[in-house]
């Protein structure tokens, strides 16, 4: 499935888009300074909240456009999206980067680009995204 090294190279080919740690200095990936994906790995009161679903693996933050999608996200595939007590009320979802295929990745990390990017970088974006041979208008 999905490994950093695929975050990375999705996140860095949208535009103005910077690789800077996080808070905790961990990988983060931002448009103008706002970050829209990040590495989240769980902390000890995500762990008790989680109990036993608590994953061991690799684990990415990325924002979306509202709560209606993270919802959406997690009932769609809830093996994959999951959230911790800590994101209530944010719209922000966990995701198990070690089940989710590069394809839905890329959808993923496009449309957290898409929830932080300036609205005419992003309008720029898609209307070069649509004037690309074979190119498909992004969603959102």
């Amino acid at each position: 499935m999905a490994t950093w090294d695929d975050v990375r190279r999705i996140a860095l080919t949208l535009p103005e888009t910077s690789e800077r740690g996080s808070y905790d200095d961990r990988p983060a990936w931002r448009v103008r300074d706002k970050i829209f994906v990040w590495e989240r790995p769980l902390h000890a009161p995500d762990r008790a909240a989680l109990g036993d679903a608590a994953p061991d693996g690799p684990i990415l933050g990325a924002r979306v456009p509202d709560l209606g999608a993270k919802e959406a996200l997690h009932a769609d595939d809830p093996a994959v999206y999951f959230t911790t007590p800590h994101f209530d009320g944010h719209p922000a979802v966990l995701v198990r980067l070690d089940r989710i295929d590069v394809a839905e990745l890329t959808e993923l990390i496009t449309e957290a680009w898409y929830a932080r990017a300036p609205k005419r970088l992003a309008a720029a974006h898609r209307t070069a995204a649509t004037d690309e041979p074979g190119g498909a208008r992004p969603a959102g």
